[in-house]
């Protein structure tokens, strides 16, 4: 087993002079950067007065199990034999919050478009969406249920 070291910086950047002096002094605006990448501008959701303009975490975890899945699912397809030609996905996910403002995502879909080889087996590309559950560093890693429900096409390659 070989562990793995993940860096970003995280900093805020909603002080508007007064810093946190109460609550409705400060914006929840920050950018997250990672060394030689261009720096992402982040907000809170906007429903906890958020930029709706900016990317929240939410937006983020969503955004990061959706790739996760895609780039295992090229992995194993390709090691299947089912050429992709295309892939596009839209995911979804439901979040909760409870009365003292504690919130947390009860599950997330994602659903996939994926554009096939002409000839390749829909249900066979099916079954690789099985098995990235098995190996996906965020999907293991999320402690809601994920589900898929892919979309099929074909077009010849070329």
């Amino acid at each position: 087993m070989a562990e793995h070291l993940y860096t970003a910086g995280v900093t805020w950047t909603g002080n508007r002079g007064e810093g946190t002096a109460h609550y409705r002094a400060y914006d929840r605006t920050w950018d997250v950067s990672t060394p030689g990448k261009p720096v992402v501008q982040c907000s809170n959701d906007p429903l906890l007065g958020g930029d709706p303009g900016l990317h929240n975490p939410e937006d983020l975890l969503i955004a990061a199990l959706s790739a996760c899945h895609m780039l295992w699912f090229l992995h194993l397809a390709s090691d299947a034999g089912i050429t992709v030609l295309g892939y596009e996905d839209a995911p979804e996910a439901v979040g909760e919050t409870e009365a003292n403002g504690a919130s947390r995502f009860l599950r997330a879909t994602l659903r996939p478009r994926i554009v096939l080889a002409e000839g390749a087996d829909p249900a066979r590309a099916d079954a690789v969406h099985g098995e990235i559950h098995k190996v996906c560093f965020i999907a293991r890693s999320v402690n809601f249920p994920v589900a898929i429900q892919a979309r099929y096409s074909f077009r010849t390659k070329g």
